[in-house]
């Protein structure tokens, strides 16, 4: 399971002596975009036991602020990756059909 610990190694391994620092690119850490206007519509998924949930909440929410679309679903007791560990699970499967149902959405549109 992904945890904290898992979570530092990625961004230590992804970021390097960037990490922390103002040199980090918005494309590595859309969280410290200042503009989120004018993005196209965005899905986002989280569970709620997931180690990044309040992070997708709160851009999620700046995307709203900005007048943007989005849609948000945090699925209960969820963790990191519980659609690939646990695939039959009702969440699991109920979570990748609102995902394709939204992208069919968009792609219709």
């Amino acid at each position: 399971m992904w945890d904290r610990a898992s979570n530092d190694t990625g961004w230590d391994a992804l970021l390097g002596d960037r990490r922390g620092t103002d040199a980090v690119s918005i494309y590595a850490a859309p969280a410290r975009a200042d503009d989120l206007s004018g993005l196209p519509p965005t899905f986002i998924d989280v569970g709620s036991a997931e180690v990044f949930r309040d992070e997708d909440v709160a851009y999620a929410s700046g995307i709203w602020a900005a007048g943007g679309e989005c849609e948000l679903h945090v699925w209960p007791g969820g963790f990191h990756g519980f659609d690939g560990l646990a695939p039959h699970a009702e969440l699991s499967i109920a979570m990748v059909e609102t995902r394709n149902r939204w992208l069919t959405r968009m792609l219709d549109a």
